[in-house]
């Protein structure tokens, strides 16, 4: 064990690998990327920051891909969780609204996410055009829990929830992904309304004919 601890000591004032915490690590990459974009971002630039070795960081995330996805994810959590607390009170319809809306704001002011949509949006196309990401079925799990929970107190129209969450994500993702150019021109308050009302609209139960 000592031996093991021995080697894994980074020099040159680097932290002690057996120290370093990955949430550590995701701070580095962080500041590296609002710095200088994910494409300019490397392995090198980010374990100085971080003041671990290139090798230590390397055994956590083999490449910066990597560790931007795993930063992108835990970010988009901590959004979820501040959206899920600030979903107010009613029926799971009245509450699946405001806690969409909230988390729509909390992601079109992300630094992080503006960053990327700035300088290397082209890397968030194949999750747009070919395949959903760990974040886009972080929030379709979010979406489903509320639709459940609303065909259960039936504020919600009953119908496949994973279609409903997949359809929900789908619109919900144009006003985080698109909010420059969806912005230009129009009052973002009203935008927002616009989507609580969209949102709504969708989901209230049918009324008998």
């Amino acid at each position: 064990m000592v031996a093991e601890r021995h080697r894994s000591t980074p020099s040159h004032g680097s932290t002690p690998a057996v120290r370093i915490r990955d949430a550590e690590l995701l701070t580095a990459a962080r500041e590296c990327v609002l710095d200088r974009g994910v494409r300019r971002s490397t392995l090198t630039e980010i374990a100085r920051r971080a003041r671990v070795s290139r090798m230590t960081l390397y055994r956590r995330f083999p490449d910066v891909g990597t560790l931007v996805t795993a930063l992108m994810t835990a970010e988009f959590g901590e959004v979820l969780r501040a959206a899920r607390a600030a979903e107010g009170s009613g029926h799971a319809r009245q509450r699946l609204v405001s806690a969409v809306l909230h988390c729509v704001r909390l992601l079109q002011s992300a630094p992080l996410l503006r960053r990327v949509l700035e300088t290397d949006a082209d890397l968030l196309l194949p999750y747009l055009v070919e395949q959903l990401g760990s974040t886009q079925l972080a929030a379709e799990n979010f979406l489903r829990d509320y639709l459940v929970q609303g065909h259960l107190d039936g504020s919600i129209r009953r119908a496949d929830p994973a279609v409903q969450s997949r359809a929900l994500l789908m619109t919900v993702q144009s006003f985080v992904v698109s909010t420059g150019p969806a912005a230009s021109g129009v009052d973002p308050k009203a935008l927002a309304d616009e989507l609580a009302h969209l949102l709504d609209a969708a989901l209230r139960p049918e009324e008998p004919s």
